[in-house]
């Protein structure tokens, strides 16, 4: 994986970890969301943004 792609990745990672903190959520299950993949992220953050809407 190319240093782009990889810090990319990172950054992704990071701005979804940090939403959904935010959001109140800081586990998956027995996991932290620093563990889990980007694509667990995506789809938690998707998740929570229909709950919320959801609820509102």
């Amino acid at each position: 994986m190319s240093k782009y792609l990889r810090k990319a990745v990172e950054g992704r990672k990071r701005y979804l970890i940090n939403s959904l903190i935010s959001a109140g959520v800081y586990k998956k299950g027995e996991r932290h969301l620093f563990e889990l993949t980007l694509s667990d992220l995506e789809r938690e953050y998707a998740n929570n943004m229909t709950m919320q809407e959801e609820n509102n």
